[in-house]
């Protein structure tokens, strides 16, 4: 029956995001019930990319990459794959009628990052853009639920907040991007001369992008407000803790927030919520 299959594909994009990310993964357990499924879904389809042009070393990550940007068009075609992370993602594309527009901007910063190593302002835009806007935009479908209006209304801010959360991991995984994949995000940055005053800079661009995403948390559907104001908080105190990091531990090691403190996080965003103060 094609509907076990499907359970079993939507569970192979839950262990997915599980595994990779515990901040995501938390934030998703924290929107309404049926909203989960589609943005694992979603995240399920974007870390595999990713790990693509990330990790595969020794493979030819091109060849691979489109075969699975072919793959991927095909089963939203075809309403299956036999690749049960795509089955799960054509299900949720096909569902709430994301635009092809926002999985090619998607699939092709995940080109740009077989062969870029450094970007200039534009190509960083480019690459910002596919690489957390749309997915941004993705999950806001899925959120509106067919709302033509408000998904117009909130789509700036869902950019804003894509933006600001991928130029925090930016931030935090300058050294390891640098060192073990060649690449250099920021623009102009030469990292033998990532200073302070450079990563002020940086983080006041970010901050600039999270107090607009804030504005489009608060308009959101209740439905899926707590669980995305959860990983604006997790993100925030990510993002204080690299602001009072100095430079020289940055380029050393990689930010994270303890265990602890995430429960500590998410017990203030729930009380909050209930009090409907976010």
């Amino acid at each position: 029956m094609k509907e076990l299959f499907d359970k079993v594909s939507i569970r192979c994009s839950r262990m997915t995001t599980r595994a990779y990310s515990t901040s995501f993964s938390l934030g998703i357990r924290c929107l309404e019930k049926q909203l989960r499924d589609p943005i694992y879904s979603i995240y399920g389809f974007v870390r595999f990319a990713d790990e693509i042009v990330d990790s595969f070393h020794g493979f030819d990550k091109e060849k691979l990459l489109a075969r699975f940007k072919e793959e991927t068009y095909r089963s939203i075609q075809d309403n299956i794959s036999l690749n049960p992370i795509l089955n799960s993602f054509q299900f949720t594309v096909n569902r709430y009628h994301i635009e092809d527009s926002l999985i090619e901007q998607f699939l092709k910063s995940m080109e740009m990052d077989l062969s870029k190593i450094s970007y200039d302002p534009d190509s960083f835009k480019e690459y910002i853009l596919g690489s957390a806007e749309v997915v941004g935009l993705m999950c806001l479908r899925v959120f509106c639920k067919g709302k033509k209006e408000m998904y117009e209304t909130l789509k700036p801010f869902a950019m804003s907040l894509g933006s600001a959360f991928q130029k925090i991991n930016f931030l935090r995984d300058l050294q390891a991007d640098y060192v073990g994949l060649g690449r250099t995000y920021f623009p102009g940055i030469e990292m033998d001369q990532f200073n302070e005053q450079t990563k002020k800079s940086i983080e006041e661009n970010i901050k600039a992008d999270f107090d607009e995403g804030y504005k489009g948390i608060k308009l959101l559907p209740r439905s899926a407000k707590f669980g995305v104001y959860v990983a604006y908080v997790y993100y925030l105190a990510l993002f204080r803790k690299i602001q009072n990091t100095p430079t020289d531990l940055i380029l050393s090691k990689r930010i994270s927030i303890r265990k602890r403190h995430k429960a500590r996080l998410l017990a203030y965003s729930f009380v909050k919520h209930q009090l409907n103060l976010i």
